[in-house]
Formats: C-alpha cells, sequence, structure tokens
C-alpha cells in the first residue's frame, strides 16, 4: 500500500509538472490565502501585545475615576466638565475600602511652559504624591515631589522626556533649573523615565506633573478648593479589582447623596476595561481580516477543482486504459486526490513563506509589531490541505465513475 502511495504521488507530481504555469496559476489563490491569513494573525497577535504594553505602563492594577458628562436645562455638559469629585472623596476612599492599596488625585490643564528663550505647550498635572507611585512612574534623573512639598505648596516640578527635549539644548541638564508657568517659576526637581504612548495614541512623556496644592494655588486657580479632575485609586491583586470598583460606587454615591434612580455623576474604567476594549477592537479587526484572506482559499480552492475537471476530460482515455489493465474506481479516485492535495500543499508551503516574509517586511517598513505564531501556521497549512482535498472530491469522484469501454473510445 506504502508503495502504491508513493508511485501515485511520484505520478501526480509528474504530471503537474507537465504544465507548470497552469499549475502555478491554480495554486495561486491558495498561496495568497494562506499568506495572508498568516500575515494578518500576526499583525494583529502583534498589535494585542503593543496595547498589552500600553497597558503596562500606566501602572499595576489602576482604578480611573472621572466626572460624568451631566445635563443643564436639557443641554448636555462636555465630558469631565462637572465638578462632582474633590480630595476629600479619593482620601474617604482609601479609608472605607480595604482593598484599595492607594488613592491619588489630579488635575490637569495645558499651559505654556518656558525655559529661557525656549517655550512647549503641553500637559500640565496638578497631582498627589501618591500618583507618581500608583502610575509607577520611575525617574531618569532627580526624583519625586514629597508630602512635604504638597503641604507647603512648593515650587517644584517634574518633567516628561518629551518636555525636556523641547525646552532644553541636547546634553543640556535639566535637573535644577528653572522653568516658568504662567509667569510661576518652578524648580525642575526629576525627569521622568519614558513610557511612550498610551493606549489612545496619546504621548505621556508629554507632561509636566506639579505638587496639586502648588498647582490649585499658585498655577491654574480655581473657583472652589479641592476640586480635582480624576481620582486614580489602586489594588494589591487583580482580581480584587471588580469588587473594589463596586465599592468605590457605592461609597461616592453615598457622599454625593446620589438618590436611588439617579444615575452616577462619575464614571469608573479600570486598567484591565481598557485593555479588553483594545484588544477587542484588534482583534474584530484581525478576524474581518482573516475572513477577508480566507476568501483566497476558497476561490483557490475552486481553481483546483476546475483544472482537476479539465484534467479528467483531457485524461479521459488514459484513465480507460488504467481501468482496462485492473485499477479499481479507488485507485483513480485517490490519484486525483493526490493531484488536488499536492496542489494545495505545495501551494500552502509557498503561501508561508509569502506569510512569514510579509509579516518580516511589515515589521521592518511599516515598523509595526508582529507575532509569528506555530499555532497559525500549522493551521493555515492545515486548512490549505483540507481545501484541496474538499475541492478535489467532485472531480476524482467523476474519474472514478467513467465507464472504461466509453473511456477506451473517447477521442
Amino acid at each position: 500500500m506504502q508503495a502504491f502511495l508513493w508511485l501515485t504521488i511520484v505520478t501526480a507530481l509528474r504530471i503537474l509538472g507537465r504544465n507548470r504555469l497552469r499549475a502555478g496559476l491554480t495554486m495561486l489563490g491558495i498561496v495568497i490565502g494562506v499568506g495572508a491569513v498568516i500575515a494578518m494573525v500576526s499583525i494583529g497577535e502583534g498589535a494585542k501585545q503593543a496595547v498589552q504594553k500600553q497597558i503596562a505602563t500606566m501602572g499595576t492594577n489602576v482604578i480611573m475615576i472621572w466626572p460624568t458628562a451631566t445635563s443643564v436645562g436639557g443641554v448636555r455638559g462636555a465630558q469631565g466638565g462637572a465638578v462632582t469629585l474633590t480630595v476629600a472623596d479619593a482620601v474617604d476612599l482609601k479609608k472605607k475600602i480595604p482593598a484599595l492599596s492607594d488613592t491619588a488625585w489630579m488635575k490637569r490643564d495645558i499651559l505654556q511652559i518656558v525655559n529661557g528663550h525656549r517655550n512647549d505647550n503641553s500637559p500640565v498635572n496638578g497631582a498627589s504624591p501618591s500618583y507618581l507611585s500608583i502610575r509607577d512612574w520611575a525617574f531618569s534623573t532627580g526624583g519625586p515631589f514629597t508630602q512635604a512639598d504638597m503641604d507647603s505648596a512648593a515650587l517644584v516640578a517634574l518633567l516628561g522626556q518629551s518636555v525636556v527635549d523641547e525646552l532644553f539644548d541636547p546634553g543640556e541638564e535639566p535637573l535644577g533649573s528653572v522653568i516658568r508657568i504662567r509667569n510661576v517659576p518652578l524648580r525642575v526637581i526629576g525627569v521622568l523615565s519614558p513610557k511612550g504612548q498610551s493606549t489612545y495614541g496619546q504621548d505621556q512623556d508629554d507632561v509636566v506633573i506639579i505638587p496639586f496644592t502648588t498647582a490649585e494655588r499658585k498655577v491654574f486657580g480655581t473657583l472652589f478648593l479641592g476640586t480635582v479632575g480624576w481620582i486614580y485609586a489602586s489594588t494589591d491583586r487583580a482580581e480584587d479589582l471588580p469588587d473594589a470598583v463596586e465599592q468605590i460606587r457605592e461609597v461616592l454615591r453615598t457622599r454625593h447623596r446620589l438618590q436611588h434612580g439617579q444615575p452616577d455623576d462619575f464614571t469608573i474604567r479600570t486598567q484591565v476595561e481598557l485593555g479588553q476594549v483594545q484588544e477587542g477592537t484588534s482583534q474584530t479587526l484581525t478576524v474581518m481580516l482573516m475572513a477577508i484572506a480566507s476568501v483566497s482559499l476558497l476561490v483557490g480552492g475552486i481553481g483546483i477543482m476546475n483544472i482537476l475537471l479539465v484534467s479528467v476530460t483531457e485524461r479521459t482515455r488514459e484513465i480507460g486504459v488504467r481501468m482496462a489493465v485492473g485499477a479499481k474506481r479507488r485507485h483513480i479516485m485517490m490519484q486525483f486526490l493526490i493531484e488536488a492535495t499536492t496542489l494545495s500543499v505545495v501551494g500552502g508551503c509557498m503561501g508561508i513563506l509569502l506569510g512569514v516574509l510579509s509579516a518580516w517586511l511589515t515589521t521592518v517598513i511599516a515598523g509595526w509589531p508582529t507575532i509569528i505564531s506555530g499555532h497559525t501556521v500549522a493551521a493555515a497549512f492545515a486548512f490549505s490541505a483540507a481545501v484541496g482535498l474538499f475541492f478535489g472530491l467532485y472531480p476524482a469522484n467523476k474519474a472514478a465513475r467513467l465507464n472504461p469501454i466509453e473511456a477506451l473510445r473517447y477521442e
């Protein structure tokens, strides 16, 4: 049986070799389909890993709370435009919820930062010292401001790397220099380590962080002392996040005197939820692209079926001769199935090379991260072989059912 199978494979390759151009064009759909599936999945997996890295830059087990848009007189305000969160809210959350390891608060404005003759418009965050630890900010040089700086509204600032690049000459030491924001002099005591882009595509290094009290009393100004734009919280374990979110909601609703049926005047999001949204979007796009790429495999399968039907017609007399000398129907059927599978397998191998090359070029030229999975390669190859086998059944069955006498008479 093994000898017969090997002989059939050699015969199939020899027959396909007679018409190399036709065989190549027949395999083209399989090659493109397998290559596209591997390339798309590799890009999708790379995007997923990139999102996970971006989420990790936010800190560990982070919960974010910000004011919800409100409606006044039927007019809906901007998201985060309402004043509903306070420093007291953040302090109370830490006191009443044991699952929270820490809380922080922050408000933001985009202002002009001046250093000598150079200036830059960047986000300025007025934050509590715990904001730095929750966001897991490290330092290239210098260090963080302290609670004592908060209590005294010290005129100190931390700079992100993008701000340093804009305000200082290459090689110039920013530590100890004095920048000005709204004519308020601030001494630079630390440079933050680069974090890169956030999940929203925002440059996290384009930031200046100053003590919250300094921002509130000397830089931003405010109508209501103690109001904040964001509250951050963190837990020691990721599995504590869902319970912590529900407890935060209960505490804030009680503090804000919201009645039953009234909507929350705040929004809560966790690091995990943001990651799931981003990964879900990436996964949906990957599935859509894979579905489009799979069409090429189906087209390739139809091409294999068509070419084998033509081959059955061209080789009718040959089939009659084989049957006359003792070949059974299953032998004829196996020969055509092996030819179909050979076409799809060779096309699949070429498609794997095309997919790997495409993923590599995507990384090199576009700079997109790609991850080539062995499981994906194996699945694409198996699917291509299955396509050839499936679409080869009809031509093989047609060849096997030929009447030997009529086949011998065929001209």
